[in-house]
């Protein structure tokens, strides 16, 4: 698939990971819609991104605005062929902490985002993707999904979001065999320790830290190195049903 042909939306782009891969799309001369909650934030980088980015609000955990804003991204750029799911929170807690059981509702609330809002997304965009005109390969589209390597090394006090992400990752293989009567690829990247919003929200020296616990490169890894591996996906066409970890090598420990 070339880049320059894309048509994206990206979930979780008013900000990071997101933000940084529509700014990519972009720059190679494709066009994003960011569907965001953020609509200030969104609405800033839309303008700046200039007249093939547009900004659309929907949140991720409700099906009829996931479908709404996928039938507006199709009327603002004129179809979809690429989607990266970005959109997603953190909510740490364990299980039985000091103050007592981790509420459902709290664990809830990080499935509906993380996993559950990337299905609403996937589904809605592979039932437009389907009806593409395929490439010389036969490809239609590429739906990029992200998880974590918390999906793997889960820590202490993330029995939620781990789970999210495992889900996730566990959706890669069944979507990409599902899709693959469409033409439709489905890849899955799992961050490292990254520079994010919500990291920026930690103390300098907390980052630097966290940072040198990466063994190469020791540092936070940086929104534009995921934006590249995202279009690499999409330009590469064996890339399909597979999770690809991108954490310089890092491997959490239990706490």
């Amino acid at each position: 698939m070339d880049i320059v042909n894309a048509l994206a939306v990206v979930t979780g782009g008013a900000s990071g990971l997101g933000l940084a891969t529509a700014e990519a799309v972009v720059a190679a001369g494709g066009k994003v819609v960011l569907v965001d909650v953020q609509d200030e934030a969104g609405a800033a980088a839309a303008a700046r991104l200039g007249p093939n980015a547009h900004y659309v609000r929907a949140d991720v955990t409700q099906e009829a605005e996931v479908d709404a804003a996928v039938a507006e991204a199709v009327k603002r750029i004129g179809g979809i062929n690429f989607v990266i799911n970005c959109a997603g929170v953190v909510a740490p807690g364990r299980a039985v902490g000091r103050d007592g059981a981790l509420p459902g509702a709290k664990f809830s609330r990080v499935i509906a985002i993380n996993l559950i809002g990337t299905f609403f997304v996937n589904k809605a965009a592979a039932t437009v993707m389907q009806h593409n005109t395929p490439n010389a390969g036969g490809e239609r589209g590429v739906i990029v999904q992200t998880a974590s390597v918390a999906a793997f090394d889960g820590q202490v006090g993330q029995p939620a979001y781990a789970a999210s992400k495992a889900g996730v990752v566990g959706m890669t293989l069944p979507l990409a065999r599902e899709f693959a009567r469409f033409g439709v690829r489905v890849v899955t990247i799992a961050p490292g320790l990254f520079e994010t919003p919500m990291m920026g929200s930690l103390p300098e020296e907390a980052q630097r830290s966290l940072g040198a616990m990466v063994p190469f490169p020791p540092r936070l890894g940086r929104p534009p190195e995921y934006a590249h591996l995202a279009l690499a996906i999409y330009a590469n066409p064996m890339l399909n049903g597979e999770t690809i970890r991108l954490d310089g090598a890092i491997r959490l420990e239990p706490k």
